[in-house]
């Protein structure tokens, strides 16, 4: 095993990211339906969409139209669409059930992917060791630290929970929420253009080739099979110093 850094391959990478992906998505929408059951947002779901409809049918409109939809409408027909909002607004009931659900549509997403990382990128490469999450494992990968020490606790939760869970996926999903809701202009998407700029900066212009996540952890992606992990820096220095005399022996020999 090769004590020089041996970083993974880019396609072993891609190949891994694209496997864990797939896996955490199929992980973090498990647990959103099972927070949805468990928290009875399909209960006030169902209670908006019967407002609208009622209202809908009384005032004879529909409350679902597009901006670009009202603003094509005759002016009674705005009107009666004005009138029907402001009796659904007064509407106690639908109100805080509309209040519920995007209130719970965040904590589920929100918890939803957190328990997704805390199996997938966290529990798993605990039990696995060196930082291997199943497709890191079977397409040959592995983590370490950047001074050559093997990756724990600590540092995997950095790296899963503040780097790849708040910064890299929550942030660009709650901005996602707030564009789909209308609550957010054009900061929205020039937010998640810089973190998708930072990403591919950070990338390309560091020698390990990694992501803000690696950096915030200090870890790097590595061909699992052929690199050395050492327990200690103490056990790194020690290593160094041996490579050191022997090739002094070497030239005082020859």
């Amino acid at each position: 095993m090769a004590y020089d850094l041996q970083k993974a391959s880019m396609w072993k990478r891609i190949s891994a990211f694209l496997f864990d992906g797939i896996m955490l998505g199929i992980l973090a929408v498990l647990f959103a339906w099972g927070l949805s059951a468990l928290l009875g947002y399909d209960g006030y779901s169902q209670t908006v969409k019967e407002s609208y409809e009622r209202y809908g049918q009384e005032y004879q409109v529909d409350l679902r139209m597009s901006l670009t939809e009202y603003e094509a409408l005759s002016p009674e027909e705005a009107k009666r669409v004005d009138e029907a909002f402001a009796a659904l607004n007064a509407d106690v009931k639908a109100l805080r059930a509309h209040q519920m659900m995007l209130q719970l549509s965040v904590l589920i997403v929100s918890l939803g992917f957190f328990f997704a990382y805390l199996v997938w990128e966290f529990f798993i490469p605990l039990k696995l060791g060196d930082g291997q999450t199943v497709g890191k494992k079977i397409f040959g990968l592995g983590l370490m630290k950047t001074d050559g020490t093997r990756v724990h606790g600590p540092t995997l939760f950095i790296r899963s929970i503040l780097g790849k869970y708040t910064i890299e996926t929550m942030i660009p999903v709650l901005i996602i929420l707030m564009i789909y809701w209308g609550t957010i202009g054009v900061v929205g998407p020039i937010v998640i253009g810089l973190i998708l700029l930072t990403e591919a900066l950070v990338m390309i212009f560091t020698h390990t080739n990694s992501l803000i996540h690696d950096l915030l952890a200090n870890t790097v992606a590595i061909d699992w099979a052929s690199q050395r992990i050492f327990e200690t820096p103490e056990e790194v220095a020690a290593f160094k110093a041996q490579i050191a005399a022997d090739a002094a022996e070497r030239e005082k020999n020859s």
